[in-house]
Order: structure tokens, then C-alpha cells, then sequence
């Protein structure tokens, strides 16, 4: 099986250690190619790095994340913007809305997201998006941007059957990770009645581990945990969902 990873943090800091061990496991595990989505300032240098170490299996993005949004958002965004028109991304992101921790910035992370909007259209590039515990307010914005050029993926989906139908309406993909495997997850009621055509298969590692190593550290070569669990769920076989989420990621991302 081919399967893509279209949400990993392999230049994680928790794999300083075993980094191109744990991505010859993935390779082993099938899982060839790996979208990388960045977080701020911090992390540019060393997501760069692993590209250039793994330029066969590792793509970045550029983005800020709407947790690294804070006093300094216009230094970060002019960041983004600068290397964007650098060199070439396969997304704008990870950007967004995240409600969970701390809604002191929430203006300016709606602001920053209003600006990633703008950075990917006018670079011509999907969008990845954060959305935790913000799906409304980032589905909002996505929606009063849309005129037909935006596209990209509602990361790291665990929402409701009308908030997927929503997303698939605003012409955006559902990133379906290690929610769907866990036993109060909410995705066993959402995904059977998703066509597959809709779907991206991530790990977001090293958080979300699926089952069974649900709160250990998360790797890509445990995507194909996710994927046997959707093709459970949409009773259909694992290589039907490992082609089309592939098939689907490709599109998306102009691989």
C-alpha cells in the first residue's frame, strides 16, 4: 500500500534522537510521502532541514500556527509571507483558530488567519487549518473568504456529521487521524456516511497516537492503524482507502 501522511511533525523535537529511524520505519510501513506543516519562527529552520535530509518523503508547508500567535503575530506573518515568496510550499499552514488553551489572542488569531487566507490565494495554495475547539469561527471566516479559489483541509477532524458536511461544502477535505480510532472519538457516527473522496489520512505526530499506543509518542508508520479503522467504518477494504486518500492528497497538495 501507498499511503500519504498529509499532517506530521517529523522534525519534531521528539525525534531528535531517532528521526531517520522512525522515518525508514514509515517508509517500511508504506508510507512514502510526508507533508509537514510548520509551526512559527522556531520550528522553519529545522522542518527545512529534515526536508532537505528526506526530499523523496518529506515536504514542508509554511504557516503560523494559531497557538504561536501572540505579541509578535505581525513579525511572524511577515515571516511567513517572505518565505513564501522564497521558494516553494505545498500549503499554507498550519494556520487557524485554537480556542482550547487560551482565548487572550483570539482576535488576533482570527486577524492572522484573515491574512494566511490571503497568502494562499495569492500564492495559489491550499490551506491546512487548525480548528480546536473554533470550528464555527474558523469555518466562518473560510466561508466569508470563499470565492471559489480556496481549498485545503480541516486538519485533525473530530466534529459533528454537519460540521463535515459543512466543510465538504466550503470545498475543503476532512483530515481524519487518531480520533477515529479511539472508542469515544465521535468519528464512528460521521464517517460511514462520508464518500471517500473527502478524506486525507494524517498521524499529526507525535501527538494523537492511535490505538493501541493512544499516549505514547505518535509516528507515520502508524498510519495504517487509521487507515484499516476508516475502511472498517466505511466497509470497504484498506487498500481502497490508502489509493483514495492518496489519490485525494495528491490533488490537494499538487504532488
Amino acid at each position: 500500500m501507498y499511503l500519504i501522511d498529509s499532517h506530521a511533525h517529523v522534525y519534531s523535537e521528539q525525534f531528535k534522537d531517532d528521526r531517520d529511524a522512525m522515518l525508514e520505519r514509515a517508509l517500511e510501513a508504506g508510507v512514502s510521502t510526508i507533508l509537514m506543516p510548520n509551526i512559527d519562527h522556531t520550528s522553519i529552520d529545522v522542518m527545512l532541514e529534515t526536508e532537505a535530509r528526506h526530499p523523496e518523503q518529506c515536504i514542508a508547508m509554511m504557516g503560523l500556527h494559531p497557538c504561536s500567535v501572540g505579541k509578535h503575530v505581525e513579525r511572524e506573518l511577515y515571516l511567513v509571507e517572505e518565505w513564501l515568496g522564497r521558494r516553494k510550499f505545498a500549503a499554507v499552514g498550519e494556520c487557524g483558530i485554537d480556542l482550547f488553551w487560551d482565548k487572550t489572542f483570539f482576535p488576533q488569531q482570527q486577524e492572522a488567519l484573515r491574512v494566511q487566507i490571503d497568502l494562499a490565494k495569492k500564492h495559489n495554495l491550499p490551506l491546512v487549518l487548525h480548528t480546536r475547539e473554533a470550528f464555527q469561527e474558523s469555518a466562518d471566516l473560510i466561508e466569508a473568504a470563499q470565492d471559489g479559489s480556496l481549498r485545503g483541509v480541516f486538519h485533525c477532524f473530530s466534529g459533528t456529521k454537519e460540521e463535515a458536511e459543512r466543510v465538504i461544502k466550503l470545498g475543503f477535505y476532512l483530515g481524519i487521524g487518531g480520533v477515529a480510532t479511539f472508542k469515544n472519538g465521535g468519528l464512528d457516527k460521521v464517517l460511514p456516511g462520508i464518500d471517500l473522496k473527502h478524506l486525507l489520512l494524517e498521524t499529526d505526530c507525535p501527538y494523537l497516537a492511535p490505538v493501541p499506543y493512544r499516549g505514547k509518542r505518535n509516528e507515520p508508520a502508524y498510519l495504517p492503524l487509521i487507515n484499516r479503522r476508516v475502511a472498517e467504518l466505511l466497509r470497504t477494504d484498506e487498500a481502497a482507502v490508502a489509493e483514495a486518500t492518496a489519490q485525494n492528497a495528491k490533488a490537494l497538495f499538487n504532488l
